[in-house]
């Protein structure tokens, strides 16, 4: 093992689990909407294979990233790997699982944000050097990638990519040949800014890291024969394992390579974190549970504040599939509890309907993004279908989980009316996005954004409702129990809890110094 998992090691916060595992009692997506950049996995077993874990957990992530998709092991004596475009399931087949040989890997899937739609940007990225191998898995996005990618190509790196991740693992690389593990990894930290949660394979080691601020979700799970690090918890359930805890902001584990225990280092220190609320609102699976919240339950409690401060009284409230499901349940669970006006209902008033009026076309998925808006319109139609008798001569509010470019939300409002509504009126569970996402997440241009300069009247206009409504920032953190500077709220108020050029910042926080003037390591 490494030389800083030696008691002596001065880095803080060592947290030692060792003592095995315990066999069993351990301690959807929008056709013009935001996509998630990644989804990162890590396991460690006793004597069998990580191949196939790996890549179950890979399909338990799917929906996080379905450009591409990988697998590297590390058998004790070499490494292996497996990377491919596609979808989980078309990236492997039996003889590609059976070649990855080892106890130990990492997976990836992933959509693009930094770096191109080609193999050279899939991951995980692997390099070999003086020091072994290393292999890399990345959630998030950089904003200072550029400057490093410029001092080390000075100093005679080969990059074969211009995704950020890519950086890191050269970073990693370099640092590791001065340092030993938990060291070259602090003072990759040190200087790489912006979102990021890793999983790593050096030589037969795996590694989880989390960003200073815990912008993207990671978490630690105890299997049967070993231990698991992943995206969100549904990949550890899928894995028959049961969920530890979410690694720290600022923290390092260690897994033991033979899935004994694992070891944890606080590495960095914030006052305030900088969660991605938009992983409740949209991203994550509804099963998972991150940062202590179960994504489902949160997405009901958001969808109550909807109705307590925009409800519109109607016949009918229907979700649009699969995201605003929850969000719908728990505004018409509110809607049957007290009136619009927030007055009790009376016993045996008639309650508001919620039903499924909109059937989705499960075979069309994010790989059917149009080039043209005249065509993305079209999709719409291909992917959702009205279900005319529960519509045709009501009234009707539909729920989302977010308006991005409006095409989707004009577009269903006439699918409503064209099926017979006499009312149609929109729901938001997330506050008017305002704002690009620097840190991970597709989410358009300040040019391609709707709200980004218009009001929520305007909104309500273009996409031909007749009344819309958002929730708003106060309502998201109350209910994900944070305060708004232990959130990333970015795209919904413009200040971001990095240092990204041209931009403003919702907190003191400034980026690295690269090159000449960089401060010295703090732990040597």
């Amino acid at each position: 093992m490494p030389d800083g998992r030696d008691p002596s090691n001065p880095t803080p916060g060592r947290e030692t689990t060792n003592a095995g595992p315990t066999h069993g009692t351990p301690t959807s997506a929008d056709l013009s909407g935001p996509t998630e950049k990644c989804g990162v996995v890590g396991v460690a077993l006793d004597e069998r294979a990580a191949a196939r874990p790996l890549y179950y957990s890979l399909y338990a992530l799917q929906h996080r990233g379905q450009e591409s998709a990988g697998i590297v092991t590390h058998d004790g004596f070499q490494q292996h790997s497996h990377v491919e475009m596609g979808l989980v399931g078309d990236a492997f087949d039996e003889s590609d699982l059976d070649s990855l040989a080892g106890q130990t890997g990492i997976g990836h899937v992933r959509y693009p944000t930094s770096g191109g739609v080609n193999a050279s940007c899939a991951q995980p990225f692997s390099v070999s050097f003086k020091s072994g191998s290393l292999g890399l898995s990345h959630n998030g996005n950089l904003v200072n990638a550029d400057e490093i990618r410029e001092e080390l190509a000075d100093l005679g790196h080969a990059f074969t990519s211009d995704g950020d991740t890519e950086v890191i693992a050269h970073d990693l690389a370099r640092n590791l040949l001065e340092a030993d593990l938990v060291r070259a990894v602090k003072r990759t930290m040190d200087r790489i800014h912006g979102s990021y949660a890793l999983t790593i394979m050096h030589d037969e080691t795996v590694l989880a890291v989390r960003d200073p601020q815990g912008n993207r979700p990671l978490c630690i799970g105890e299997l049967e024969d070993g231990y698991v690090v992943a995206s969100e918890s549904a990949a550890i359930d899928t894995l028959g394992g049961e969920l530890v805890r979410d690694v720290r902001p600022g923290e390092l584990v260690v897994l033991e390579p033979d899935g004994s225990g694992y070891d944890t280092y606080q590495l960095v220190e914030n006052d305030d974190t900088a969660h991605c609320f938009f992983e409740h609102v949209y991203f994550a699976r509804p099963d998972s549970v991150i940062d202590d919240t179960l994504v489902y339950e949160a997405r009901r409690d958001l969808g109550r504040k909807l109705w307590e401060e925009s409800g519109v009284e109607t016949d009918v409230v229907l979700p649009v599939p699969d995201s605003g499901r929850a969000f719908a349940s728990g505004y018409a669970e509110a809607a049957n509890e007290m009136t619009a006006d927030g007055t009790a209902r009376d016993e045996g008033e008639d309650a508001v309907e919620f039903a499924e009026g909109l059937m989705k076309n499960r075979y069309v998925g994010r790989t059917f993004i149009m080039p043209t808006q005249d065509e993305r319109e079209r999709a719409v139609r291909l992917k959702l279908n009205p279900i005319k008798s529960t519509i045709e001569g009501r009234s009707v509010t539909i729920i989302d989980d977010s308006i991005v470019r409006g095409t989707t939300s004009r577009q269903l409002v006439s699918l409503l009316r064209d099926a017979g509504a006499e009312e149609v009126h929109v729901r938001i569970g997330a506050p008017p996005i305002v704002a690009p996402c620097y840190m991970g997440i597709d989410m358009a241009s300040r040019e391609e954004l709707i709200a980004a300069d218009r009001s929520i009247e305007e909104i309500c206009e273009e996409i031909g409702a007749d009344s819309l409504g958002y929730l708003s920032v106060d309502s998201v953190a109350d209910v994900l129990g944070a305060s708004k500077l232990d959130l990333c709220l970015g795209c919904v108020t413009g200040e971001y809890p990095y240092d990204i050029e041209g931009e403003e910042t919702d907190r003191d926080v400034q980026r690295p110094v690269i090159g000449e003037g960089e401060p010295a390591h703090a732990d040597d």
